[in-house]
């Protein structure tokens, strides 16, 4: 009973792993794909380890002793058998060593002409993805929405604004943790497009579980087209309604930590807003970004993610409708 619970166990396990947008035995690039193939080798490896000594330890226990077994040739032939069994045990660890190294090597970061370069910065819980260019107004910033371009290389630059964080897209790529004060660079490739979830891999505070990010693969023109429509300013309201929440934006707190583009809020405390209504969720995948869940993170946000830098906002009900208008008019 207690044998096939295990092995029931090990067969969930094995099967989450190998589907969904965070599996790392669902390898959708180069480098997960070489974390796959060794993630295969060492369990295969060592399921075989693990039937032959069971298999050996079962007959141990089931054998019946024998006069023969203290006669000169027994302790002969076993000494053998040890003999082998330690020559095999080196193979396999040489086999293993082997297949590690094989492995790393498909995670060096690539290099030459080609490459895109996105900084990846972790904050206290979300995640902000420059994407640089020649002149920094072009810039283009995504925060808790990283874009890549299919079948192209893109190199991460990784660091810490804050405490320990480990940026992790099991499909794609291992984890690498950043370090405050350090930049550490990592790479990513996708060979089709599709979406991916990332997540802290490293506890970081209470709210470590809630600081995952979405990965967006497109063909390469569709990513360029989604770099030129970034680049661009903030939409204008497109209702009184609308306009009306921009005047209680700019006359609140909230231009006092967020930037959006060709307005009067520039700041760089909280993730940026040009274009946040065209991102698929909000709070770093907390919640979906809708109505309903706009109204409840900027009405109050603790609520969402206790001991998170944005506070509450004490708005009126036709004021706060207001600034959702405006908010998901943010495309």
């Amino acid at each position: 009973m207690i044998i096939r619970s295990l092995t029931l166990l090990v067969l969930a396990v094995v099967a989450i792993g190998c589907s969904g947008l965070q599996a790392p035995l669902n390898p959708a690039g180069p480098s997960a794909r070489s974390i796959a193939w060794l993630t295969w080798t060492f369990f295969t490896i060592c399921g075989v380890v693990y039937a032959v000594t069971l298999s050996a330890l079962i007959w141990a226990v089931m054998r019946r002793r024998r006069d023969e077994d203290d006669s000169p040739r027994t302790s002969r032939r076993l000494g053998t058998v040890v003999g082998a069994a330690t020559a095999v045990t080196v193979m396999t660890l040489v086999v293993l060593t082997i297949s590690s190294i094989v492995a790393g090597r498909g995670l060096t970061t690539p290099s030459g002409a080609g490459a895109v370069v996105i900084d990846a910065i972790g904050h206290q819980w979300w995640w902000e993805f420059n994407y640089q260019d020649v002149a920094p107004s072009d810039w283009v910033n995504s925060p808790n929405e990283l874009h890549l371009p299919a079948g192209v290389p893109v190199v991460i630059r990784a660091l810490s604004r804050d405490v320990i964080h480990s940026f992790w897209v099991p499909n794609l790529q291992g984890k690498r943790d950043l370090i405050p004060g350090i930049l550490t660079y990592l790479w990513l490739q996708a060979d089709q497009p599709g979406e991916y979830r990332g997540q802290c891999a490293e506890f970081c505070g209470p709210q470590h579980a809630h600081m995952a990010f979405r990965v967006v693969v497109q063909p390469v023109g569709e990513f360029q087209e989604w770099l030129r429509q970034q680049r661009q300013s903030a939409a204008s309201p497109a209702s009184a309604e609308a306009q009306h929440g921009q005047d209680v934006f700019m006359q609140s707190t909230c231009r006092t930590c967020h930037t959006i583009r060709g307005t009067e809020a520039g700041s760089r405390v909280g993730p940026e807003l040009t274009h946040v209504g065209s991102r698929r969720s909000i709070a770093a995948e907390a919640l979906p970004n809708d109505r309903t869940s706009l109204t409840t993170w900027i009405r109050n946000a603790q609520l969402v993610k206790p001991g998170s830098r944005m506070p509450p906002n004490p708005l009126s009900e036709t004021d706060l409708k207001a600034v959702v208008a405006y908010i998901q008019g943010l495309r």
